[in-house]
């Protein structure tokens, strides 16, 4: 039973799986959790990385500026914006991604999706993905190419390959809420992750006692700043 922080991840998708485990998982993220729950911090999730946590896992990054189909915009902005701005966000997404990646947290996992050469200059520490995962590779019928990079744990295995694959989420109509249905988090991967990272983690008894003790049914925690 092990410590588990799930940062950039409002939905719980990721940190229940971990519950549903025994470990003691928390998510944060600057959006509120849209179910109760008093296992979702509201906050920037750098400000929690020296809590002695045993699994950092990054299950949805702000990725704009940074992924490889975005590239473009670094040389022909989007209207309304500026080439200035541009830069500036991806210098902001590459800090974010840096001060995860280099967390002090002996195992950690960060999803984003391929990035650019731009993106990867402005990283401390860059290394390559060590591996890139589909939906359907753990129970989903659907293809969406995502990249793991990975510290002290080992890449997935694959859990139920299934057929019928469509690209979904890139179909999905313009919209207010289609940037949730793409950000959302895959149930497949997400108990994969737990089931086969949780193994790893140590067994913290005061974990245990907390869970033991504590219903999951209670509202959001702020951190302080907020």
């Amino acid at each position: 039973m092990g410590r588990v922080l799930v940062a950039c991840e409002f939905t719980g998708t990721v940190r229940d799986a971990f519950l549903r485990r025994g470990h003691d998982a928390w998510s944060c993220d600057l959006l509120p959790s849209p179910t109760p729950t008093n296992r979702h911090i509201i906050g920037d999730a750098r400000e929690l990385l020296d809590q002695d946590w045993d699994l950092l896992i990054v299950a949805h990054p702000p990725c704009t500026r940074l992924c490889n189909s975005g590239v473009r915009w670094l040389h022909k902005p989007p209207a309304g914006k500026s080439l200035e701005q541009m830069w500036n966000d991806l210098d902001e997404g590459a800090a974010l991604f840096s001060d995860f990646w280099n967390a002090p947290i002996p195992r950690r996992c960060i999803e984003n999706p391929v990035m650019h050469n731009h993106a990867k200059a402005r990283i401390r520490n860059y290394a390559p993905p060590a591996q890139s995962v589909q939906p359907w590779q753990f129970g989903h019928g659907e293809t969406k190419r995502t990249c793991f990079w990975l510290a002290g744990l080992a890449p997935l295995k694959p859990t139920q390959i299934v057929e019928g694959r469509e690209q979904r989420v890139f179909r999905a109509s313009p919209g207010p809420n289609r940037w949730a249905e793409r950000s959302k988090f895959f149930t497949g991967i997400a108990d994969a992750m737990a089931d086969q990272w949780g193994d790893l983690l140590p067994i913290r008894k005061e974990a245990a006692r907390w869970l033991s003790t504590n219903t999951l049914g209670m509202t959001d925690i702020r951190l302080c700043h907020i």
